[in-house]
């Protein structure tokens, strides 16, 4: 765990030195390009702060393109869901859903760039989001896609053993797993 705990570390320093988001924490970047939304994201930071308005915020950022086909709207949004993540303490949010669901599609762009970051990234957020399903799901379905079917099911099983919820979707992701579909969830399971 303390392994674990030094590489999230390291990986939160890295994001936070990146694209000058230092700079933007401190409120002293200004900017005249105003789809940069740095001022939406620094209201989220000095008002709440929480998981909900870091959700929100951030899918309505994806609804301005498609990441898989637009680099530049990737590397924004990466670097918004680094902000996200370095802002919002896992200690504090770890039983929070918005919270589990912004690591989760954190790690799903960075699958998009770095297999392997992603990888470290859904090892965080199965770490400290344990109780949710999906986040397990998500990570299987990652080992999947990159065809790595023994960690896939080992996953799912840890998440069963977990006790995470609902153990329904968890039982039809490994439902799925054995049948050898390529999805362990259908968009209606989702």
């Amino acid at each position: 765990i303390t392994s674990i705990m030094n590489r999230v570390r390291n990986l939160k320093n890295k994001y936070r030195n990146e694209d000058n988001i230092t700079d933007e924490f401190n409120c002293t970047k200004i900017s005249a390009d105003t789809t940069d939304n740095s001022g939406t994201v620094n209201q989220i930071m000095m008002t709440r702060n929480n998981p909900e308005d870091w959700l929100c915020f951030l899918l309505k950022l994806e609804k301005k393109g498609v990441p898989q086909m637009d680099v530049s709207l990737l590397n924004r949004l990466i670097g918004r869901y680094s902000q996200a993540v370095t802002a919002l303490p896992a200690e504090k949010y770890s039983q929070d859903e918005s919270y589990a669901r912004i690591l989760v599609r954190f790690a799903e762009l960075k699958a998009l760039q770095d297999p392997e970051e992603a990888r470290d990234q859904f090892h965080l957020a199965r770490l400290s989001c344990k109780k949710f399903a999906f986040v397990h799901v998500a990570f299987a379905q990652f080992e999947l896609s990159q065809e790595n079917e023994k960690k896939c099911k080992q996953i799912l099983q840890k998440a069963v053993e977990c006790s995470a919820v609902p153990l329904e979707l968890l039982e039809t992701a490994l439902q799925n797993f054995h049948l050898k579909k390529k999805q362990l969830l259908s968009d209606e399971e989702k």
